[in-house]
């Protein structure tokens, strides 16, 4: 049976208790409304830690680039030059790469 009683919070406390409330509402609405495009812990560090986006990614999912050339149908040599930051990379490549990556191009192309 739950505790039906009462408790006393000094107004401060009750305050920041809202507000933390409000932020995690928040950030699950953003969550919910974002789909597919959020980047896995594991990703994310490694984004941070200087790795590009799309070895990032093909880490966290154990995929060569062999793997990927064969997803994508784009050349495994031209997949390394665009994970390497030697070449931009077409929007279609791009779109490509994302989808086999599970993810959004614009989580790629993170700078």
């Amino acid at each position: 049976m739950a505790d039906t009683g009462t408790i006393t919070l000094p107004r401060a406390e009750y305050d920041a208790l809202l507000a933390r409330n409000e932020e995690l509402e928040d950030a699950l609405a953003a969550v919910e409304a974002d789909g597919d495009s959020r980047v896995p812990h594991e990703a994310a560090v490694a984004i941070m830690g200087g790795e590009s986006p799309m070895a990032a990614f093909r880490g966290h999912l154990g995929v060569t680039l062999r793997e990927l050339s064969e997803r994508t149908g784009i050349a495994a040599s031209y997949l390394s030059e665009i994970e390497r930051g030697v070449k931009p990379g077409s929007a279609s490549a791009l779109s490509r790469i994302a989808d086999a990556l599970g993810t959004t191009i614009d989580v790629l192309v993170i700078e």
